[in-house]
């Protein structure tokens, strides 16, 4: 079984400063996982990213790529391999040019929650 702590250190790095303007369900050394405070219709608040230790990888979720895919456009082919369904990404070991492009994807992602009203 691969050591996954390094991959999610790193990506928890990516999410953890969105923490404070967003409401945090879970935050421990397995997972970090973010909602907003914009409650949807069937009455549960909006879903925003979580990076969480899996069995054999760290999966990093980001809700704006499902909700706006073409925030997706300007991803590279590499961390579009990394895609895992339509808005998570799998990762075994820390890699950090794809971690600062998904840092550049969150930081876009939180703005088209503001956008869009679901954010502060």
């Amino acid at each position: 079984m691969p050591d996954l702590v390094p991959a999610f250190t790193e990506l928890r790095k990516i999410l953890a400063p969105y923490a404070d303007k967003l409401a945090a369900t879970r935050n421990d050394d397995q997972e970090l996982y973010l909602d907003t405070l914009h409650i949807q219709k069937n009455k549960k608040p909006l879903f925003f990213g979580a990076v969480q230790i899996k069995k054999s990888y760290v999966s990093f979720h980001l809700m704006p790529v499902y909700l706006q895919p073409e925030l997706l456009g300007a991803a590279s082919p590499e961390l579009k391999a990394r895609m895992q369904g339509k808005s998570c990404f799998n990762f075994s070991t820390p890699e950090p040019a794809l971690f600062k492009e998904l840092s550049l994807l969150v930081k876009a992602g939180y703005a088209s929650y503001k956008e869009q009203g679901f954010v502060r």
